[in-house]
């Protein structure tokens, strides 16, 4: 799957802050990426909160959570619609985070609503209304973690809504059982094969960030598999 582009991989080791590493496997290789991409829905969702270009309610607090905890696609929806796809797309292409660049193989993109009606807005390179690139995706958890996204209390907001996923499969159902007492904050998405996952993992003895992507029917227990072998070596 390597070989053919079929899979790609990023992990980035957080365990000395000074001195950051980085390891990928197909890393500019953006790919279908399902429900992963909402991730970049909640950073514009958050810009927009801060800028304040819409207001901050119940509703798009309660949103922002199920579209991220559950993956629900009516929430996902709907703040799509409210921001609509100019705002996600000038938010991943702003210079303080380009999570979308052309030069290295676009990145994180949304440009089709969870939704069977409605417009498509699609990427400039391959045309995809729902990618990722695993580079671009740890870059949006580097950032994060070191509060660069918005601002560090925006940062912080955005890690409690990414923080103990209501969904127990992929890396999560392993990382609760190799690591059950470390702070997992993630967001997966999968759509017949295509299959993706992304992480953040903080906690006793590892500190790690970890993104796969995969076109496989069997890509779930492929994850799996990788999550349990990425946290015996990350662990320190």
């Amino acid at each position: 799957m390597v070989s053919s582009k079929r899979m790609s991989v990023g992990i980035v080791d957080l365990s000395d802050p000074e001195a950051v590493r980085y390891a990928r496997v197909n890393g500019n290789e953006m790919m279908y990426a399902a429900s992963l991409p909402k991730i970049a829905i909640l950073l514009a969702v958050v810009d927009a909160l801060e800028r304040q270009e819409i207001e901050d309610t119940e509703a798009v607090q309660r949103d922002l959570k199920l579209m991220i905890s559950k993956s629900d696609n009516q929430a996902s929806t709907r703040m799509i619609d409210l921001v609509g796809y100019e705002k996600i797309e000038s938010v991943l292409t702003d210079p303080r985070y380009e999570l979308y660049d052309e030069e290295y193989g676009g990145g994180l993109w949304v440009g089709k609503r969870y939704a069977a009606q409605g417009r498509r807005y699609p990427d400039p390179i391959k045309g995809l209304s729902h990618a990722a690139s695993v580079s671009q995706v740890c870059r949006f958890y580097y950032l994060l973690a070191f509060g660069k996204l918005v601002s560090p209390a925006r940062s912080k907001q955005m890690l409690d809504i990414l923080v103990d996923p209501a969904l127990n499969h992929k890396f999560v159902n392993t990382l609760d059982r190799t690591a059950p007492r470390a702070k997992l904050f993630r967001k997966s998405g999968s759509w017949r094969s295509y299959h993706s996952d992304s992480i953040l993992v903080w906690g006793p003895q590892r500190q790690y960030i970890l993104a796969c992507l995969v076109e496989d029917e069997d890509g779930e227990r492929t994850l799996r598999q990788l999550a349990y072998a990425v946290d015996e070596m990350m662990k320190h």
